[in-house]
């Protein structure tokens, strides 16, 4: 983190988390997943991989702890000034009934979805093993609720997010010829995305060209770049720890009568489902909007993921817009709307907006002109 790094108050998160406490019966919560370490922390450290960890929060109603060990010591105690660290030896699971015992805790909740069935069970080993009386309770989606709603400078940093990566894009399409391969697009744009400011992409970028472009989350490979065939692109750049999330798709020369057909009714139903957002609408209720149009074209079929979802501190978090979603549009809330057609042996075309749900409708965070998908070879 530099030192012009856009900081956000954490101690309101952590009155809002306490607030909980009594409607969850609990006294005590562990934070595990380091996005909500994050949130509630300001402390940065990513986890690696799953049966890894650079440390948990433990937040009860009169303390803030923050365990870790050795490796991550300095970096939460210049990232977290608002908690007391604690550095453990021998491992999280180990220290983390000590811990408890020093903060007089007795019912505990914590991130189920992040402890592992050994974790868990090691934990209650631990505890009985020092006769101490604490009741564990998995808890689920309690932060993340907390994190669905933007404030001010959240919004503005996914701005910025937006707008490294479209920076980056358009630079891309001066560069961009027949021939490359997918892989030498995805690596360039990732550099691209770099240079405009980003601390690293959002997520593994997709570049897929000609048939491979109906793989909705295809892998870039070797396969080149020709021209009247869709190229899809899913890119986004993280900033200040905030994800970025487009996809467009181009073609080299004029398109073909394909490519315009199907290219019109995406851009359609994305253009009636970001018209459709608002507070109080539900999730389910865009999705559907959007998947009406595709399937009165008679592509219905052909669109089978969800229209959209939530960005953030993760790529992919609440609200979800899906047949199946729950989750009803609150102003500060950050959804992307990508409606994709995906036709096999022909390929596919995806557009991706990110959009801030306002008191009175939409925000499309996006600049990029969704007319310019014929790129002019040199």
């Amino acid at each position: 983190m530099t030192s012009d790094t856009p900081q956000i108050p954490t101690s309101p998160r952590v009155a809002r988390l306490r607030e909980t406490f009594a409607r969850n019966g609990l006294d005590t919560f562990i934070i595990l997943i380091d996005a909500n370490r994050r949130y509630l922390s300001g402390y940065t450290a990513d986890d690696g991989q799953f049966d890894e960890t650079a440390g948990a929060l433990i937040i009860t109603a009169e303390h803030c702890l923050l365990a870790t060990d050795s490796r991550y010591d300095l970096q939460a105690r210049q990232e977290a000034p608002g908690y007391k660290i604690v550095r453990y030896r021998k491992g999280l699971i180990d220290a983390l009934p000590s811990l408890l015992e020093q903060v007089h805790a007795r019912s505990v909740g914590f991130e189920s979805t992040r402890l592992t069935v050994k974790q868990h069970q090691d934990l209650i080993d631990h505890l009985a093993e020092n006769q101490l009386p604490i009741r564990l309770v998995a808890t689920e989606n309690q932060v993340e609720f907390m994190r669905r709603a933007k404030d001010p400078t959240e919004v503005a940093i996914t701005r910025q997010a937006v707008a490294c990566a479209e920076t980056a894009f358009r630079h891309l399409q001066a560069w961009l010829q027949p021939g490359m391969t997918e892989s030498e697009v995805a690596r360039k744009l990732e550099e691209l995305m770099l240079t405009a400011g980003a601390e690293a992409p959002s997520f593994p970028i997709i570049v897929a060209a000609g048939a491979n472009s109906a793989k909705p989350h295809a892998v870039p490979g070797n396969e080149p770049l020709k021209t009247g065939e869709p190229i899809l692109l899913d890119w986004g750049a993280r900033f200040a720890g905030y994800c970025s999330d487009i996809s467009r798709t181009v073609v080299f020369g004029p398109p073909d009568e394909q490519f315009q057909k199907i290219y019109a009714i995406v851009r359609q139903a994305q253009a009636a489902a970001i018209a459709a957002i608002k507070p109080g609408a539900h999730g389910q209720t865009v999705d559907a909007v959007a998947r009406k149009i595709i399937e009165a074209a008679g592509f219905g079929d052909h669109f089978g993921h969800s229209l959209g979802h939530g960005t953030g501190l993760c790529i992919h978090e609440a609200p979800r817009l899906s047949p199946h979603s729950d989750d009803i549009l609150e102003a500060g809330m950050i959804v992307t709307v990508e409606p994709g057609i995906y036709l096999p042996e022909w390929g596919g075309i995806r557009l991706e907006n990110q959009v801030l749900v306002t008191a009175n409708g939409a925000d499309v965070l996006n600049t990029l002109d969704l007319d310019a998908y014929s790129l002019v070879t040199s």
